[in-house]
């Protein structure tokens, strides 16, 4: 397993007490229609974290990867301009959350950052989410990830 799979996976354990079923794809699941190719899932089965700054504050929103995120949505959520709201850079977004673009998990950041979690997967059993790395993801209940990460069901798809 990737270290950094690895690491994913204890700390989901020892600070949820979650055990993560890391499935590893070394051809890559780093966009949603990779991802759901690999797993054999509907592309709106992937959970991806997707890291934005708005306003002065990072924001992680956990999106279907049938969707994309409208920026002017995620604006309004947190009151602030359209124009204050772009995605993070990934130097930032690895040294605020810990992982890398393309491998952010819906929890287990190493900075507390308000989650925001389209509404939309809601209407699964199970999502797979990224594990570490752009190579590794995991199952999990949408209402899991709710818990877990502390995230705010909304409509965020365009």
């Amino acid at each position: 397993m990737h270290p950094s799979a690895a690491e994913f996976s204890e700390r989901a354990s020892e600070e949820f007490g979650f055990e993560v079923e890391v499935h590893e794809f070394p051809e890559g699941t780093k966009t949603a229609a990779d991802a759901a190719e690999a797993i054999g899932c509907d592309v709106a089965q992937i959970a991806s974290s997707i890291a934005f700054d708005a306003g002065e504050d990072m924001v992680v929103v956990v999106t279907s990867g049938a969707n994309r995120v409208s920026e002017s949505k995620l604006a309004a959520l947190r009151d602030v301009d359209d124009e204050a709201v772009g995605m993070a850079d990934a130097g930032e977004i690895k040294a605020t959350l810990g992982w890398s673009i393309g491998g952010v998990p819906p929890f287990c950041h190493d900075t507390a950052v308000p989650v925001y979690f389209d509404e939309t997967l809601l209407e699964f059993d199970t999502v797979w989410a990224a594990a570490g790395t752009p190579e590794a993801v995991f199952p999990i209940a949408p209402d899991t990830v709710l818990e877990l990460s502390g995230a705010e069901p909304v409509d965020v798809a365009e």
